[in-house]
């Protein structure tokens, strides 16, 4: 099923105003409802080794398998949708591929990325997260983060050793506890939402939330929601214009339509025919 005419995307990434080059990677097949982000890290390039290898690998192995696997059907081992199942299995493989990358060549020890991946089918999204690149939700007035983040100053809210307000003032900003490719296997977040016609959803980096309130980031998705290229042009705009302190990359996919897998004996019928 096509879903470039349900799917509005739009996406924008910047070094910033102090990295001198980009490691972070996004990616995006529009008629199969993938998208992707990745943030490298590791010194030299390897960061960007590392995004730009995770993105290629869900891009090129979702874009292979899924005319094959319905990620709408149940998957018998598991009894989840199989969305789920393949999203598992190629974050797995790209975690081997970094990993085994990071092993053999001394530039790249300690690379490793971020991860945030949605899957869109049958009215539905599939979200694997990695670490603290995250994803968001417009609906209506309403402005929610879907992920919560992998990281030190995560655990420490939850624990209630920081409140929120304090954190947006941490030092420990960028300490994940989970990042693909560090080790020889790595355990994705997924959940699965259901979608509504007007949704938006946002998946970004850290560049632009630890730069940019949540408050300011759903003001300016609510106020050019009309035009999502220039409202992921000017959320990378306010980051910079904070500092700019790290890469900035942000995916903005507005749900147009109803994107439902047809059912029944008249879907049935229509299939014998193709």
């Amino acid at each position: 099923m096509n879903l470039s005419q349900a799917l509005e995307i739009a996406s924008c990434t910047d070094p910033g105003m102090v990295r001198s080059h980009n490691e972070d990677s996004i990616a995006a097949d529009p008629a199969l409802g993938i998208i992707v982000l990745a943030d490298g890290m590791g010194g030299y390039n390897a960061g960007e080794v590392a995004s730009g290898m995770a993105t290629t690998v869900l891009i090129t192995e979702l874009t292979r398998l899924l005319p094959e696997y319905p990620p709408h059907r149940p998957d018998p081992a598991t009894g989840h949708a199989v969305a789920e199942t393949l999203l598992r299995e190629q974050i797995a493989r790209a975690n081997t591929s970094i990993f085994q990358a990071a092993q053999s060549q001394p530039q790249y020890a300690g690379m490793g990325t971020t991860l945030v991946v949605s899957l869109f089918y049958d009215n539905r999204v599939a979200i694997a997260h990695i670490g603290d690149s995250r994803a968001y939700r417009l609906r209506g007035d309403e402005f929610a983060q879907v992920t919560r983040d992998h990281s030190l100053l995560q655990e420490q809210i939850d624990s209630g050793m920081l409140t929120p307000e304090q954190a947006r003032y941490s030092q420990n900003k960028n300490l994940v506890t989970r990042a693909l490719g560090i080790d020889p296997t790595v355990d994705a977040e997924i959940h699965e939402y259901h979608t509504q016609p007007g949704d938006i959803w946002l998946l970004c980096s850290d560049g632009l939330n630890d730069m940019v309130t949540d408050e300011d980031i759903a003001m300016t998705v609510a106020t050019l929601s009309g035009n999502l290229s220039l409202a992921a042009r000017q959320l990378v705009q306010m980051a910079n214009d904070n500092g700019g302190r790290d890469n900035i990359s942000v995916i903005l996919v507005r749900v147009a339509d109803d994107y439902a897998v047809p059912r029944g004996w008249l879907a049935r019928f229509f299939g014998w025919l193709k």
